[in-house]
């Protein structure tokens, strides 16, 4: 079975996003650091060589494949910012609707920038989607 690439490691978190040549997004990437460290009260994590990740739990599919992921985190990617919302959006409807210009994936929440959505909304997806996180992973 194949491993997974993209682990937790010792890199620098601060280092990372102080190399991010756009200002804007750096300190969006800044903002959005403190808003998942107060959901989750856990330190940040390099996970791979570009995602800022929280906490972690242990998965494991009916294939017998296992591992362990990040309870919430983000990279800034090329084309936007990549907010990793574990449980999905399904349970989330109304938030979403108040949350400002966004798209999403599966559990990839997509935005140009802070600015672009509603910060208290936001906030409150991340803790709620946490919450959930450690409540099913118990």
């Amino acid at each position: 079975m194949a491993e997974l690439k993209t682990k937790v490691n010792d890199a620098s978190v601060n280092k990372f996003i102080k190399s991010i040549k756009d200002e804007q997004v750096r300190d969006d990437c800044f903002q959005i650091l403190d808003i998942m460290q107060k959901a989750t009260k856990a330190e940040p994590k390099m996970w791979g060589t570009s995602i800022i990740g929280f906490g972690s739990y242990h998965y494991k599919y009916a294939s017998g494949r296992e591992g362990d992921w990040m309870l919430t985190g983000f990279s800034p990617r090329k084309q936007n910012i990549t907010l990793y919302i574990m449980p999905g959006f399904q349970e989330y409807d109304s938030l979403m609707k108040n949350l400002g210009k966004h798209s999403t994936g599966k559990s990839c929440l997509y935005i140009k920038k802070l600015e672009d959505v509603d910060t208290k909304v936001l906030k409150e997806l991340v803790a709620k989607s946490v919450k959930k996180m450690k409540q099913t992973n118990k």
